[in-house]
């Protein structure tokens, strides 16, 4: 391979945004008026957004400063994190599963509460993601992300979808839930995009990895082809490096050796065939070049935390998120 065909472009970052395909989505519409106050409770490997369609809200997370929403704003919370939402910071707030709701389908409801007073509306949601790339990147995400679209004048076209979203939630007609399930994917990449290009904190680690043009590259094709009996001497060719060059680059901008990096990609790809497609040990132990499914268990074992068998009975248990008991 030359070294033109070697460094052909590529787009490592997008590819991984590209992952952050949503499943698992619950939504509720929320219909409060003051004084009121609502506890989120945690959700473990979930990303919960709050959209204020009318009135005003406070977002409170625990490690970030409390942020005031209003109508046009999107907010994250990447992480699962339990937080609040009130008319005012401190608020008292009641938990979520203690309130009455009303179901409108499978994965939507109508939530009211409050005492008469000033109403604020919002669409909320809970999703999860399911390929390793997505979980890698939501992991290095902030507590909080917010895009305040008035306030930006090439995110004009993120208001346009928030009042879609809106309205969608509101009358809930025929094909309502896909349509916010696509507006969700594309306001929660935006949101993302919007913190990469503003936070210095996303120009290091394995995000500052994924932008460096041969170690971005060398990355990719791991994660387009983890199964190939990848060494480092040949990730070295591919990306036109030397041998030596290309682990020491690697190492110091990704934090892990390359070897290790592909073992650990692995068996993540491991983990979500166990849990999505019931796969079978011995056929993820040929594929990942094993020579047992002993050995391919220690290895799970040693990146995951637990082992496959542990790892699938969790299937149940890591059910869709949901905004109800």
């Amino acid at each position: 391979m030359d070294l033109k065909e070697a460094l052909a472009p590529v787009d490592p970052l997008g590819e991984a945004l590209h992952f952050l395909r949503m499943s698992g989505i619950f939504y509720c519409r929320s219909e409060f008026t003051a004084p009121w106050g609502l506890a989120l409770p945690s959700m473990e490997d979930s990303l919960m957004f709050h959209v204020v369609t009318s009135g005003q809200c406070w977002l409170e997370v625990d490690g970030a400063e409390p942020y005031l929403l209003q109508p046009g704003e999107f907010a994250l919370v990447p992480h699962g994190e339990g937080h609040r939402l009130g008319c005012e910071p401190g608020a008292g707030a009641l938990k979520l599963f203690d309130l009455p709701r009303e179901q409108v389908s499978e994965r939507y409801e109508i939530l009211r509460h409050g005492g008469g007073g000033a109403p604020t509306h919002l669409v909320c949601g809970a999703v999860r993601f399911d390929h390793p790339a997505a979980h890698q990147l939501v992991k290095l995400l902030p507590p909080v992300i917010r895009i305040d679209a008035p306030g930006a004048r090439e995110l004009d076209w993120v208001g346009s979808l928030l009042r879609l979203m809106a309205v969608e939630a509101r009358e809930l007609q025929p094909g309502g839930e896909t349509v916010i399930t696509r507006l969700a994917d594309i306001l929660v990449v935006q949101a993302i995009r919007s913190w990469m290009a503003k936070d210095p904190a996303a120009q290091t680690g394995w995000l500052g990895a994924l932008q460096d043009k041969q170690i971005g590259r060398a990355i990719s094709l791991i994660h387009r082809d983890a199964a190939r009996p990848w060494t480092v001497a040949a990730l070295a060719r591919e990306v036109a490096m030397s041998r030596s060059a290309f682990a020491a680059r690697f190492t110091t901008l990704v934090g892990e050796p390359a070897m290790r990096y592909v073992a650990r990609w692995r068996m993540h790809l491991a983990l979500n065939s166990l849990q999505e497609k019931d796969a079978r040990l011995c056929d993820l132990a040929a594929r990942f070049g094993y020579q047992s499914e002993a050995a391919f268990s220690r290895s799970f074992k040693r990146y995951i935390g637990v082992s496959p068998g542990a790892a699938r009975r969790r299937r149940s248990a890591a059910a869709e998120p949901r905004l109800r008991a």
